[in-house]
């Protein structure tokens, strides 16, 4: 069976007045049914490019190249008909800022009705509002809060509108671009329990990203981090967060706090430096300057992503030694 989506070397470039700007260089990724895929990194390494890609919401000012295949269909080369169509309803996306992304001056039950309405234009009012109330309660909210505005809920009732609008035309991918990172701990965990209960129950694929290599080893299958627009490793979800292979994703692990182990006491370990200016990537590798573990080789050729171990890829040619 073929992958729900397919990424095939996918490259996103933006036209600035100051140079081109390379957000994903070479990315290839899938996921299939059933399936949630993590994707970490620190802001500005291209996740967010990498999402709005998906469904092909970049900016004007960006050049595509590469596949990005959703059921075997090109989103880069279809045609805009084809497009609208597969927006919210063979994919959709769960924005991080649910209260920029959602209409102040709408009641929410009208804005999850919107999607139903536009691609499902036979069905009737009398069915859109049975089907918004499900979707609400599907999401953990009272059928009752239809009538709400935005304004009228906590943030994370406003998440949890963002996901039902996603699932109001029961699309088979569903992209969550941190959708907890403004959310208290225990309406994150809350968000997190629904977002897992749907993949489950109504075997969807799912791209779910983070910062948080904890949040996402919780909820994903599959972990791939990136780093300065590239896939920099990738594998089975646990493992790269307990055992990473490259140093960048050791990091990014390492900046968190661990429930349960002794050094959470004190403060956890930083990563010095910046991410590169994508303008004016350094030579080879582009985490060698932030980089405990950089040699002399590592600037001379930028590592490729391959097999380190069974299921576990990564983009460096120090693993593997002591």
């Amino acid at each position: 069976m073929s992958d729900l989506l397919r990424i095939e070397d996918l490259s996103v470039t933006y036209a600035t007045q100051e140079g081109p700007v390379p957000a994903v260089r070479g990315v290839s990724l899938s996921v299939d049914r059933g399936e949630v895929l993590g994707i970490a990194g620190e802001s500005g390494c291209g996740k967010s490019t990498l999402a709005s890609t998906i469904l092909r919401l970049q900016p004007a000012s960006a050049t595509l190249d590469g596949r990005v295949l959703v059921d075997g269909e090109d989103v880069v080369t279809m045609r805009w008909g084809d497009l609208r169509a597969l927006r919210w309803a063979g994919a959709s996306i769960v924005f991080q800022g649910a209260l920029h992304s959602l209409n102040a001056v709408r009641r929410i039950g009208q804005q999850i009705a919107e999607p139903i309405r536009l691609h499902e234009p036979g069905v009737g009012d009398a069915e859109v509002d049975r089907r918004v109330a499900d979707l609400l309660e599907q999401v953990g909210l009272p059928a009752g809060r239809a009538r709400a505005y935005p304004h009228q809920l906590s943030g994370g009732q406003r998440q949890r509108v963002m996901i039902a609008m996603a699932l109001a035309c029961r699309p088979d991918l569903v992209i969550a671009d941190e959708p907890t990172t403004a959310l208290d701990v225990m309406v994150q965990a809350q968000v997190l329990d629904v977002l897992t209960t749907l993949v489950r129950e109504a075997g969807l694929g799912m791209i779910f990203i983070s910062h948080d290599l904890a949040v996402l080893a919780e909820v994903s299958d599959r972990i791939a981090v990136m780093y300065a627009g590239r896939v920099v490793e990738q594998g089975p979800a646990g493992q790269v967060f307990t055992d990473p292979l490259h140093p960048y994703a050791a990091a990014l692990g390492a900046s968190f706090p661990r429930v349960g182990d002794p050094a959470a006491r004190y403060a956890p370990a930083g990563l010095a430096g910046d991410p590169p200016d994508l303008r004016a990537l350094p030579p080879g590798c582009s985490f060698a300057p932030r980089c405990p573990r950089a040699t002399d080789a590592c600037t001379h050729a930028e590592p490729v992503l391959e097999l380190k171990r069974p299921d576990r890829s990564a983009a460096c040619i120090r693993v593997g030694e002591s």
